[in-house]
């Protein structure tokens, strides 16, 4: 798409945007000075869906007037509560329902599928990530490494960017799968990177690592709800996310899991158990039936009942992902968007900052992370008092997220030349 620097035409952009009726949907931070702020923080935190207080209230009467009894007999039965998430989940990760289950948090996740899927022998024992990968991710995988016994500095293959460049390539990861497929017994992998917001190459890595026998998972904190996936016809393994980032679902909301069918319905696979993975048929003989059943799906991972309070708004949030249509029109506006922000970042010709997420559409989402050159923290202190919010990343990087369900393209355009007046 041709693309103008003119204001006019970022306002056409929006009269034209077939989501515009989906901004209203989300509730929208007030500066200081009493006006909207221009909110590119959605990789850290979503925006609030208007529709979630009532579906959380919903809850709240249930339990103020129904108390236990709301679990079967509430307008939405908390005991089933997960299920009511589980095909609007699995349309935005590419999946079928019973490979999708949401609970806990994502790094819990993470620790859950490496107890079913990192099973250590002498021979193949190692595990490959990139770098740098989110902290969290890294910080479970050495503890997963360190309770089989091993050395991380031994087991712990990484994945990093050239000299000179900030991204990692995807045929640098192949490569090292190729170079390591003996000893590899787990290749866990970011989707979209945290920090510089690279989209990975999923079905490739994917592929190249199920050649050897080796098993691949995926965290998809930045990707679910921003870039199109297609996690069940890719074959990955496993996958974890959170839902306070694009999701729209709120601090410390649910997390979600992904297992492929294929192991989601082999009910002998090793795992951590709690009663809620156990046959629902069963579940309620509590000490009657002392032995496991795991379900024959996902939610054969599930450990405890559904957290009604942090699942109720992720409810509202995923309706409103139906209405937009889905990944395909969001990723259609996401590409325009972000190209746009991209291309008013080039053409203001700013010799102090140098964009670092790739430059080809497929190779990102819609994040856009801004290295800074000089006084990095001053600057983004300026954006912040001006009512930009987005979030800085040590030690020189400004992360924007022009997010297509509530973002404008006229917010891009006043984000350029704010960025302009104070750099």
């Amino acid at each position: 798409m041709t693309f103008s620097r003119d204001e006019d035409f970022a306002k056409q952009l929006d009269a034209d945007d077939p989501l515009r009726h989906i901004w209203d949907k989300f509730h929208l931070p007030i500066g200081a000075d009493g006006k909207p702020s221009i909110y590119f923080a959605g990789n850290s935190l979503g925006l609030m869906p208007k529709a979630a207080r009532k579906v959380v209230e919903q809850e709240l009467d249930d339990w103020a007037k129904r108390a236990v009894d709301a679990h079967h007999a509430a307008d939405t039965p908390w005991y089933s509560y997960h299920e009511t998430l589980r095909e609007p989940t699995a349309r935005l990760v590419g999946a079928k329902p019973n490979e999708v289950i949401c609970m806990n948090s994502l790094t819990v996740n993470l620790h859950l599928m490496m107890a079913t899927f990192y099973r250590p022998t002498k021979s193949r024992f190692r595990v490959l990530m990139e770098e740098p990968a989110f902290p969290s991710d890294t910080y479970a995988i050495k503890s997963q490494i360190v309770h089989h016994e091993l050395d991380p500095k031994d087991t712990l293959i990484l994945a990093t960017p050239r000299k000179d460049e900030f991204t990692v390539r995807t045929e640098e990861i192949v490569d090292l799968i190729e170079k390591h497929a003996a000893q590899l017994a787990v290749v866990m992998i970011g989707g979209v990177n945290f920090f510089t917001g690279q989209l990975f190459d999923i079905e490739k890595i994917t592929a190249a690592a199920q050649k050897h026998g080796i098993v691949v998972g995926f965290d998809l904190a930045h990707a679910i709800g921003n870039v199109p996936l297609a996690l069940h016809d890719w074959n990955v393994d496993f996958a974890v996310w959170c839902s306070y980032k694009y999701l729209n679902a709120g601090p410390g909301a649910v997390a979600g899991a992904f297992v492929h069918e294929r192991h989601a319905t082999n009910t002998k696979l090793p795992r951590l158990a709690g009663w809620f993975g156990n046959d629902p048929n069963t579940r309620f003989r509590l000490h009657l039936e002392p032995e496991f059943i795991p379900v024959p799906s996902a939610d054969g991972w599930q450990i405890s009942n559904p957290p009604i309070f942090s699942m109720a708004p992720l409810r509202a949030s995923l309706a409103i992902f139906d209405e937009a249509g889905g990944m395909k029109s969001l990723r259609a506006k996401s590409l325009r968007l972000t190209g746009y922000l991209q291309f008013l970042l080039e053409r203001a010709g700013h010799s102090k900052l140098a964009v670092i997420t790739p430059r080809e559409a497929n190779e990102r989402g819609c994040q856009l992370s801004i290295l800074v050159h000089e006084h990095p923290k001053e600057l983004f202190a300026k954006l912040q008092a001006v009512g930009v919010k987005c979030d800085f990343r040590e030690p020189n990087v400004i992360r924007v997220a022009p997010t297509p369900l509530y973002n404008s393209f006229h917010e891009a355009w006043r984000f350029a030349q704010i960025l302009s007046e104070h750099q």
